[in-house]
């Protein structure tokens, strides 16, 4: 039997400098540890949020609003863990923020 769907969820970008490298990487190394595809939508972009150029490319700025697409076997537990670092704007001192 197929999956019956993937995960998105919508945030505002709150780091004062949007999606700089600093959080990029953070992103990005997050994201790498699941098996999922992890997708970044940004205005009319769609990029791979386990590449750092990717992301980068996206030019997300503070007050932006990006979607977050989890699509594959660990998209709950991604999405979760990603959606905390959206949620913290990108801490990723925060309590929690394991993969």
């Amino acid at each position: 039997m197929g999956r019956c769907c993937m995960l998105s969820k919508k945030f505002i970008i709150t780091h004062p400098d949007g999606l700089h490298l600093r959080p990029a990487t953070v992103l990005c190394s997050h994201s790498i540890e699941f098996k999922s595809n992890i997708t970044l939508k940004a205005g009319n972009k769609s990029v791979n949020a386990k590449s750092v150029l990717g992301v980068l490319s996206a030019l997300v700025r503070y007050g932006d609003e990006v979607e977050l697409i989890c699509d594959g076997p660990d998209e709950k537990q991604a999405m979760e863990l990603l959606g905390r670092l959206f949620d913290s704007g990108f801490d990723e001192d925060i309590k929690g923020i394991k993969a």
